[in-house]
């Protein structure tokens, strides 16, 4: 069976495994503070162009998300996303959970727009009931979004502005982070995201680690007594040396941008081979998600030969469904894939 399900479904890459197992028999401090996280933060802090950045490691990606913006957050604020955003959809309102609300805007193939952002904050500021209403005070976005969309620099600076000008913070999930990197045609560094965003994470589970993503505050800008909020939330773990060690790793090399790279090429040709096959692309991804329209027969057929999504209805008989390839899908994966193609 093949499998185009998901990019975390395979434990790690051999390299972060390598360094797991070379240094598990070394003692360490507890809770991150151990050499192996001081040193994973000190690669982190040079990757983003930013040696006053603070960077904390957390457990997975949802906790990361309802913890930061928990954080970020007063009681009686919300957070602004997409209608498609993780945070809004599939993370089962945790942070609602939290008690915030999730406010959500149109999306653009799973961008937000500026300009709708504009809308929203001067439609606020101007009614007089305010006061009786969440005040939307984050933004939350993806990078890359939930379906393998980019945001272009300018429109990051656009949103960037936007919450600048409204006094808002601005949160990234980045739980894909090195697939948009290392995406072509893509213009964001990690140094440009650093500098346009009050905070954002860098992702571990979905890259080639076990577990763990890495929060990074640019310019010192941590809430206060951030690692206390991270134990109350559930999301710290006592063997810190676990992420420590795989960022580092991560982090070494130019590991993140080859794990990025590899499935983003692999990806391409993904798309290459449906479209050989006549079979349409229903998002405009450059990213290791693609997404293709599939007729509900072809869909059983190849549906027992390999792993994939079903996202959402399209048409009578047709929906649209996600497939995924990560550090862990090879040439071969794709060869057989296309074999099939030709045989249902």
């Amino acid at each position: 069976m093949l499998r185009f399900d998901c990019d975390y479904n395979n434990g790690c890459h051999p390299e972060v495994l390598g360094r797991l197992v070379a240094t598990n028999g070394e003692y360490s401090g507890t809770y991150g503070a151990d050499a192996f996280s001081e040193g994973a933060k000190a690669r982190i802090r040079a990757a983003c162009g930013d040696p006053s950045a603070e960077v904390f490691f957390l457990a997975g990606g949802t906790q990361t998300n309802a913890t930061v913006i928990d954080c970020l957050l007063q009681p009686w604020q919300g957070v602004v996303a997409a209608e498609t955003g993780h945070i809004a959809v599939h993370e089962a309102g945790a942070v609602e959970y939290t008690g915030h609300k999730v406010i959500t805007l149109p999306e653009h193939d799973g961008r937000i727009a500026s300009a709708e952002l504009e809308a929203l904050m001067a439609a606020f500021r101007s009614d007089e009931t305010n006061t009786h209403m969440a005040e939307p005070a984050l933004v939350y976005i993806s990078f890359p979004t939930e379906v393998g969309t980019l945001y272009p620099a300018k429109e990051l600076a656009e949103i960037h502005g936007v919450c600048r000008k409204y006094g808002m913070k601005l949160f990234v999930d980045g739980a894909r982070l090195a697939y948009g990197l290392e995406a072509a045609g893509n213009d964001v560094s990690l140094e440009y995201l650093a500098a346009h965003c009050d905070a954002f994470y860098i992702g571990g589970t979905k890259c080639g680690a076990l577990c763990g993503e890495a929060v990074v505050f640019p310019r010192g800008g941590a809430p206060v007594r951030f690692f206390t909020r991270i134990k109350q939330h559930g999301a710290l773990l006592a063997k810190g040396r676990v992420t420590g060690v795989q960022f580092d790793a991560l982090f070494t090399g130019g590991l993140y941008s080859r794990i990025g790279r590899h499935a983003d090429e692999l990806a391409m040709r993904l798309q290459e081979v449906f479209r050989r096959h006549g079979i349409a692309a229903g998002k405009p991804s450059a990213t290791n998600q693609q997404f293709f329209i599939l007729t509900d027969s072809l869909a059983e057929a190849l549906g027992r030969h390999a792993a994939f999504e079903k996202w959402s209805p399209v048409a009578p008989g047709k929906a649209l469904y996600r497939f995924v390839t990560s550090w862990a899908t090879t040439e071969e994966d794709i060869d057989r894939l296309d074999e099939i193609l030709e045989t249902i």
